[in-house]
């Protein structure tokens, strides 16, 4: 599936549309990392892989900019488990599971 990912800076937010349902993920910059503090995907799209895209494109805007992945959001943390070739490391405000929609 072939996803038009825009990143709005502004509000610190990655997003996509898909069959007109939107789904996010949703950041802080803090200490110089970029902090995923919630993936929220509808269960109308879920299933296709959108969260892990969003947290990926975000991941790879942080590094592209000089920004540690960081995560907060307990989704984020499995992500990052599972990629450790970013080098990520889990937000101080994590809380563990369930500290984030998917």
């Amino acid at each position: 599936m072939i996803m038009n990912i825009e990143h709005d800076k502004e509000n610190e937010i990655f997003s996509v549309v898909v069959d007109g349902v939107t789904a996010h993920v949703s950041y802080k910059l803090v200490d110089g990392g970029l902090d995923i503090r919630h993936t929220i995907v509808p269960d109308e799209i879920g299933g296709r892989g959108i969260a892990s895209a969003l947290v990926k494109a975000a991941y790879d805007y942080a590094l592209e900019n000089g920004y540690i992945p960081v995560a907060t959001c307990s989704y984020a943390v499995v992500w990052l488990q599972r990629h450790p070739e970013y080098k990520g490391k889990i937000g101080n405000d994590f809380g563990g599971e369930g500290t984030c929609a998917v």
